[in-house]
């Protein structure tokens, strides 16, 4: 059971622990009255309260004094650097046939499992492949899956009400095609010959498991963006999970719950040295 304390001796009344407290369990009357507390049981374990104290006078069972720490800001990085990062970020697909360092791997792991997510749940869990034969058994399993929902778009009987009831995936069979050509021609487009995968998935009662897993997912790629670890979002394996109901991948892995995300990661063959710009901004602001 979480319990939550404020040490009157040591609390200025400074307010800020009311102010970011999610599910308002922090009260306070006025601006120099004291803390208060109501409601405790409905607590999330953010941790926002003991963040954002300057005295530490929250006393949280959650979150004792060897898991509260200091913000360094000497370490944290420019908004002109951050900027940078994001710009020159690309989905490089050029190899080189060396692993990715163990603890780059552990990093770029680390930096996901730190995204936020819904009410605080964090009901992310994280594969990590670097086993050669298991990345070849992604692939195929992959390509397997897609063979068969071609073969079944292409049944006379279905062929007719695919374009009736979903033009779009009627449209999307022959680059599926494609993809299998290529592959069975020995061009394997599912990873590109990547060192690691990073899968990201969550119990299949997760309310929010798919937006938790792509904020983790860009956690972990700017992460491996400044370590110079070539990532690239593995979309065909996203895609054929969600045509699979059989669930071959997840028993491949032993993954109980749903891949919601995965990225395919190596050491760059070569770094871009240009950045392009992206198409001219769509926004719309209303004030």
């Amino acid at each position: 059971m979480i319990t939550i304390d404020i040490d009157k001796n040591t609390c200025i009344k400074c307010g800020k622990c009311v102010k970011v407290c999610p599910v308002y369990i922090l009260t306070q009357e006025s601006p120099t009255s004291a803390i208060g507390l109501k409601n405790v049981h409905t607590c999330i374990a953010c941790g926002h309260c003991v963040a954002s104290c300057p005295p530490d006078s929250v006393i949280h069972s959650e979150f004792p004094e060897h898991k509260v720490h200091a913000v360094d800001k000497e370490k944290l990085p420019t908004p002109e650097q951050v900027f940078e990062l994001c710009r020159t970020r690309r989905s490089n697909r050029a190899f080189l046939s060396s692993p990715v360092p163990t603890e780059y791997l552990k990093q770029i792991v680390d930096a996901a499992h730190l995204a936020p997510t819904a009410s605080n749940e964090q009901e992310l869990s994280f594969t990590l492949v670097t086993n050669p034969e298991l990345l070849k058994q992604i692939s195929e399993i992959t390509i397997e899956t897609f063979e068969a929902t071609v073969k079944m778009a292409n049944n006379p009987l279905i062929k007719p009400l695919l374009g009736l009831f979903s033009p779009e995936a009627k449209k999307g069979i022959p680059h599926l095609e494609s993809v299998i050509n290529r592959y069975r021609n020995g061009r394997d487009s599912i990873l590109r010959e990547a060192k690691a995968v990073l899968l990201i998935h969550t119990p299949s009662t997760s309310n929010f498991g798919k937006q938790d897993a792509n904020l983790a997912y860009q956690n972990a790629s700017l992460m491996a963006e400044s370590l110079g670890v070539s990532q690239f979002y593995t979309g065909y394996v996203c895609i054929s999970i969600g045509f699979d109901k059989k669930k071959k991948l997840a028993k491949l892995l032993n993954i109980e719950g749903k891949i919601h995300a995965g990225m395919a990661l190596a050491m760059p063959a070569f770094k871009f040295p240009k950045y392009v710009d992206r198409q001219d901004i769509d926004l719309t602001i209303f004030s």
